[in-house]
């Protein structure tokens, strides 16, 4: 069999003109398949880095998001003395009662506005949070209409610039900090005193939308959980955040996802006609050759797999070729709608080596769809009648 795979490749070389036709629409499929995959990774991935092992966020029972959440004082209170929950040198419980409000604001590179999430939350928040670090200025003051901002707000939007004073909810602001979160969903948030934001939005100041607990370790979840979850004062639903956010990034991955795929699928019939017709080409041109191998003992299967091999190379060629031509998109950073909370999130592309794989795979699923019928026909292709165009 080794025989008419060497014949193949070498035909390869000497018609590598129609070969290159398929290449191509083979090689912008990969290119998009793996983009979209590599956008839906990025949104995910971003999502699930708020998130900590050992923080547990709590909403009302049968909320889906924070958006739906109402969380009473006395409540967090509860939630805050509940076992599991670690505490500050002085005793003070970590946890952080959460408030969220959407604001608009400019894009710096359109001018129109985007809106973009405002969290109250508690002076705490960076103790619930240590993967947030204040990387300019300082943290808000309690009571204070004071403002501390991501840094991808800081550089996506126009206005929140560290000094700066913005206006929003009938309320004027002063943005004393810049944080950094390691590239999560916080990034693209501004921070503020949760009792502030209710008073400037005319809520109660004894509601929030939810509570962040820090734990004292990630095995501490499940009693942390169940104690809430049996205590007949609060009616709560109990998540480890990395869960509650891998949930939140859900919707929006199946839309890029179906979208993208759509778009892939369309491409990819295009890159299998291309194929087809390259090969069924193959065929015709090599009718003498392919007589010619039958006749000196190659069997049919063995002539039909080394055509089969013969698209698989060049499709494998053209997935190379695509997946090349998406990596400079990693690390490429964008922007969508949350669903979840009706708010823009900046997200950068991810190209991982398990993406690259499956485009890989995409392209060989390609050249076999492509290159099974001409290779059924090679094989099929009686002897004789084949030696007649001698």
């Amino acid at each position: 069999m080794a025989i008419p795979i060497e014949y193949n490749v070498r035909s390869i070389i000497v018609r590598w003109s129609s070969a290159l036709v398929a290449v191509i629409g083979i090689a912008g499929t990969v290119a998009v398949f793996v983009v979209v995959l590599a956008m839906g990774q990025g949104f995910r991935a971003t999502l699930v880095a708020s998130g900590s092992e050992q923080n547990a966020i709590v909403l009302r029972g049968g909320s889906n998001s924070e958006m739906e959440s109402v969380v009473m004082l006395d409540e967090a209170k509860v939630i805050g003395d509940a076992p599991g929950v670690a505490r500050k040198a002085g005793g003070a419980p970590l946890y952080s009662g959460e408030v969220v409000v959407i604001a608009p604001f400019p894009l710096r590179t359109s001018g129109t506005d985007a809106n973009v999430q405002v969290r109250g939350v508690s002076p705490l928040a960076l103790d619930v949070r240590p993967k947030a670090k204040l990387a300019e200025g300082r943290f808000f003051r309690a009571g204070l209409a004071e403002l501390v901002v991501g840094r991808n707000a800081s550089r996506t939007y126009g206005g929140l610039d560290l000094g700066a004073e913005v206006q929003f909810g009938g309320g004027t602001w002063t943005i004393v900090g810049v944080f950094e979160s390691g590239g999560s969903a916080f990034d693209s948030e501004v921070w503020c005193d949760a009792t502030v934001l209710n008073q400037i939005y005319k809520r109660p100041e004894n509601i929030f939308q939810s509570v962040t607990v820090h734990l004292e370790s990630p095995e501490a979840y499940q009693g942390f959980k169940d104690a809430l979850t049996a205590d007949p004062r609060i009616n709560v639903d109990v998540y480890r955040e990395l869960d509650y956010y891998e949930q939140q990034s859900s919707t929006i991955r199946t839309v890029i996802r179906q979208l993208g795929f759509g778009l892939a699928i369309i491409m990819a019939v295009g890159a299998v006609f291309a194929a087809l017709n390259t090969m069924y080409s193959a065929v015709a041109a090599r009718i003498r050759e392919i007589a010619t191998l039958r006749a000196l003992g190659f069997g049919p299967a063995s002539v039909m797999f080394s055509f089969l091999a013969e698209s698989v190379m060049i499709a494998l060629a053209g997935g190379a070729i695509g997946c090349l031509v998406a990596l400079p998109f990693n690390g490429f950073t964008t922007g969508t709608m949350n669903w979840q909370t009706f708010s823009h999130l900046a997200f950068a592309f991810r190209v991982t080596p398990e993406i690259l794989v499956s485009g890989l795979v995409f392209s060989v699923l390609m050249g076999l769809v492509g290159g099974l019928p001409p290779a059924l026909r090679a094989a099929r292709l009686p002897v004789v009648v084949a030696l007649r165009e001698l």
